[in-house]
């Protein structure tokens, strides 16, 4: 009878540890898979209609496929509507997803999206529209922000006017007052990276002797909006516009288009009003090389790609965001500066090609 019990009790132990074997490769085919399928990354654009948009989503579709079965990104329109965008993110958090980009609608709106994302306790990397405050982003331990410096892209958007004016001012004085009448194309009023480019771009043409007089200063980043306005502008002042500095590509676009229908910036120097952006998108770079367009400070696209595909994984993995990388977090401890050092100009009253120039700076990544 002992026999038959201990056999009996061999065979319970043999069956339990044969269930427990089971069960744990079932879970270990579980983590294996998990490690091999690639993680999923939802990305939302402001507007698929936005240049400097388009060559970020553009790069990041080159990144996934140079890190082939390691990411994939799927790309949604947030068509300029935060209602939109919102009605999106519910959709991906409640399909599942291993990280968020986001590059927001309505920054003042940060603080609601990130409370939703926190609830999934879903890593998140906003990037290029800065919300208003650090607040939000401080408020959710996995998230940061990746951005670029405005002082720097100002800077070297008044470096192009200050040399085209000391070479060409005779061209571009239209009054001959000696005075450089501009208008300032800044993007939203409350945006801190837009008001940084304006106030680094103004402070530089001050201290570099140059009289200078600002004829305007409009917001919001639209080429549509930046067409309508410098149409506006240019019935009510005319041969006092004499500069625009726009703070991105998109609203140079806008202005040159209204100042072509004046008969401006058409190839003839004569009536030709230098135009600098921000983003060296490739329609901004085509107006330079053919003289209709001064210049543009490069964001670079590629960059923006390989620091979210970087900082992402180590999130999605648990590592602090900026672990083995060459990215370091500014002041706030949470966001990420990009340097801007180069920029691609032509002066049009010279001739000449088109050069990409560069200034130093430290590097702040």
């Amino acid at each position: 009878m002992k026999t038959l019990t201990r056999a009996l009790s061999f065979i319970t132990i043999l069956f339990l540890m044969s269930g427990l074997l089971i069960n744990l490769n079932k879970k270990n085919i579980k983590i294996v898979s998990a490690e091999t399928a690639p993680a999923k990354v939802a990305v939302f654009l402001l507007d698929f209609n936005d240049d400097f948009i388009a060559e970020i989503a553009d790069n990041l579709k080159a990144v996934q496929n140079e890190n082939s079965g390691k990411v994939e990104y799927t790309f949604y329109d947030g068509k300029s509507d935060q209602s939109v965008q919102n009605a999106q993110i519910e959709k991906a958090l409640d399909e599942g997803v291993d990280l968020v980009l986001l590059n927001i609608v309505d920054r003042a709106n940060a603080q609601n999206v990130m409370n939703r994302i926190k609830e999934h306790n879903v890593p998140v990397i906003l990037f290029n529209r800065e919300p208003v405050s650090p607040v939000p982003i401080k408020s959710y331990g996995k998230a940061i922000y990746i951005g670029t410096d405005g002082a720097q892209a100002g800077a070297l958007e008044a470096k192009m006017v200050i040399d085209a004016w000391n070479a060409s001012s005779q061209y571009i004085d239209k009054n001959n007052d000696k005075i450089m009448q501009y208008v300032m194309l800044q993007g939203e009023a409350d945006n801190s990276e837009a008001l940084q480019r304006t106030k680094s771009a103004v402070s530089t043409i001050d201290k570099s002797g140059i009289s200078a007089q600002q004829v305007a200063l409009i917001a919001d980043w639209r080429e549509d909006l930046a067409y309508n306005a410098t149409k506006q502008l240019y019935e009510r002042y005319k041969d006092q516009i004499e500069v625009i500095i726009a703070n991105d590509d998109t609203m140079a676009l806008g202005a040159i288009k209204a100042l072509q229908e004046y008969g401006y910036n058409n190839g003839d120097i004569s009536k030709t009003i230098p135009v600098v952006g921000v983003d060296a998108t490739p329609p901004a770079k085509e107006l330079i090389q053919k003289g209709q367009m001064l210049g543009s400070v490069y964001q670079d696209a590629r960059a923006y790609a390989e620091a979210l595909y970087l900082t992402g994984m180590n999130m999605i993995s648990g590592k602090n965001p900026i672990e083995g990388t060459k990215y370091i977090f500014d002041y706030t401890q949470v966001s990420i500066r990009l340097p801007q050092t180069k920029y691609f100009y032509r002066n049009m009253f010279t001739g000449g090609n088109a050069i990409e120039g560069t200034i130093e700076t430290n590097d702040n990544q």
